[in-house]
């Protein structure tokens, strides 16, 4: 449809549901089931009903018109009616990132979600603040976030690994850059695949000497003021999406 069509349907406040795709590729007269808390969202959050107008989407089938064919409890199911915009992936860069405390974790894949980000991977540095993450957690944060930025996919968040180990096998070209504070760096390129945000505290002096001497890496400025991890994140996605037109 139509850009113009199709920017008057999103106005509407219908409800916007990430359904994993499944075996069977969406098709107009289908209906498919839904989450349980998908169930209790539309029935008890939201308060809709059967017959009420809805949205799913995932990243093989693209985002479908629906409506509610039945609601009870933590139960429910919507009819397809029509595909609104094809499968589409999102154009961004991976994040890795050293775990925060909690609140702080979870914003940054909030607002990496929301920044195109297409996979998370935490990184153990010798100042990580914390070790421990719940991923599924952080799933479910990511998915609401991919929900409410109107994207068509849910981005992968991996398990912790050392800084160490994943700068061993990082590809030469796969170019990573790295916020490293109070030292010079460069403009940001189209080609950057991934953006490296270190710990409160910054990286240490070895880490430094490492990630400087990898044919991949790329130092890049955030300015001259020393920023909270998560605004790091946050600054640096904009340059590389500034810097390759997304």
């Amino acid at each position: 449809m139509g850009e113009a069509r199709y920017r008057k349907r999103m106005s509407r406040s219908d409800p916007r549901l990430y359904v994993p795709a499944s075996e069977t590729a969406f098709a107009e007269g289908q209906t498919i089931p839904l989450l349980p808390g998908q169930a209790h969202y539309l029935g008890n959050v939201m308060r809709q009903g059967v017959g009420s107008a809805v949205r799913v989407f995932n990243e093989r089938d693209g985002e479908w018109a629906a409506e509610i064919a039945a609601l009870k409890k933590d139960r429910g199911s919507v009819l397809l009616q029509r595909c609104e915009r094809t499968p589409a992936p999102t154009q961004g860069v991976e994040l890795l990132f050293a775990p925060l405390k909690r609140d702080a974790t979870e914003l940054v894949i909030r607002m990496g979600t929301e920044l195109g980000v297409t996979r998370f991977r935490p990184v153990v540095t010798e100042r990580t603040n914390t070790h421990r993450l719940n991923l599924e957690r952080l799933s479910v944060i990511a998915t609401e976030a991919a929900e409410q930025c109107e994207r068509l996919d849910v981005p992968e968040i991996l398990p912790p690994e050392s800084l160490k180990v994943v700068l061993a096998v990082w590809p030469e070209d796969r170019p990573l850059y790295a916020a490293l504070e109070r030292r010079p760096g460069e403009e940001a390129r189209p080609e950057a695949a991934a953006l490296l945000i270190g710990p409160e505290g910054g990286f240490s002096e070895t880490e430094v000497r490492t990630l400087r001497s990898h044919k991949a890496v790329h130092p890049l400025s955030l300015g001259p003021l020393v920023l909270r991890a998560e605004t790091a994140v946050c600054a640096g996605l904009s340059r590389l999406a500034l810097a390759g037109g997304r």
